[in-house]
């Protein structure tokens, strides 16, 4: 007769603790004590025991499943922190559902409603552009939702977020402490949250720094590399150009190092460009981008933790901000006097 296969009762039973903490311990909760955890991980090792989703998910309720809803698939900076989200994720036990909302807030919500239909477990949404509507839908949901750089102004129940005011005035201070006079920002023309608040630090740098603000150093992209080329040759076409340029993200500087080359131009003897994200590419450009670095995987883990321990039923703050570095390479150097002929 074969071995009697265990149950997570058996093991409860065993090392004397509740289902649920037998459940947390196999998928590694950190609200598990480790003495414990070691010791019911132990009893399972010698009994062979595997966990069962489909079990698991009758015993807890649970699917051990949660849902991440993107703008986009191919924004290299939401790539980098779905990869931190999947580890984190999988790590302690938990499996991930991919969405796409394409960027259309309509769309996003209903993405998230289909998501939960899956009896997900929580969601987690990247750059969102619905924001606080998600107070109401959180609560028919019963499931917590985690807003990542949400790009909607408002009070969220939990979301994680870059400090954008403070990266920005950072990136802009320092091209003046270069010597810089002539600084121009390239924008997202979408009206992201993100991008006002890296306006705003703009401004201040330059107010805190007693430069005057110039509206036709503000030009719009859209995020993305065609976007900053056309928005860095309309800054070329002025009579009196720039001699630093702070864009909204890396995509945007990748398409204003394009423009400055074509317009026979170089960087940085002519133009410092500063970008933000530090994508994995910055530091492959000609010339390697000076840009603000984002801690994607920090957050991609922040904010999967957090979820996960709010699933767990533990208490966490509603809003947390995690800081960005500069990081200077070789398109930020002192600007040249340019000389104009008689």
């Amino acid at each position: 007769m074969g071995k009697q296969v265990l149950s997570i009762k058996d093991i409860a039973r065993a090392a004397s603790v509740s289902h649920s903490t037998v459940s947390r311990a196999l998928r590694n909760s950190p609200l598990v004590n480790l003495q414990t955890a070691e010791k019911i991980r132990r009893i399972a090792k010698e009994n062979n025991f595997r966990v069962s989703a489909v079990g698991r998910s009758l015993a807890t309720g649970r699917t051990h499943s949660i849902g991440i809803v993107v703008t986009t698939i191919t924004d290299p900076f939401i790539a980098e922190v779905v990869t931190s989200v999947e580890e984190t994720a999988n790590a302690r036990g938990f499996s991930v559902v991919l969405a796409n909302s394409k960027g259309d807030a309509d769309r996003e919500m209903k993405v998230v409603q289909s998501i939960e239909e899956r009896r997900v477990d929580g969601i987690l949404v990247l750059s969102s552009r619905v924001g606080s509507v998600y107070m109401p839908l959180l609560a028919e949901m019963k499931i917590p939702i985690v807003l990542i750089n949400s790009q909607h102004p408002g009070d969220f129940v939990y979301s994680l977020t870059i400090d954008n005011l403070e990266a920005s005035q950072a990136a802009v201070r320092f091209l003046i402490q270069l010597g810089h006079r002539k600084i121009a920002y390239i924008s997202d023309k979408f009206g992201l949250q993100s991008d006002t608040e890296r306006l705003l630090g703009y401004r201040r740098s330059l107010e805190g720094s007693g430069l005057k603000f110039r509206p036709e150093f503000i030009v719009s992209g859209d995020a993305d590399a065609e976007g900053g080329m056309h928005a860095m040759e309309q800054l070329l076409a002025l009579t009196d150009i720039p001699t630093a340029v702070f864009c909204y993200n890396d995509m945007t500087a990748l398409g204003a190092l394009k423009a400055v080359r074509r317009g026979g131009l170089s960087v940085p003897e002519d133009i410092s460009i500063v970008g933000f994200d530090d994508l994995t590419i910055a530091s492959y450009t000609h010339p390697p981008l000076t840009t603000i670095r984002q801690p994607k995987q920090q957050m991609g883990r922040m904010a999967t933790e957090l979820l996960l321990n709010l699933i767990d039923g533990s208490k966490a703050e509603t809003s947390r901000k995690v800081h960005g570095d500069l990081i200077v390479r070789d398109s930020t150097a002192p600007p040249r006097s340019r000389v104009t002929a008689g």
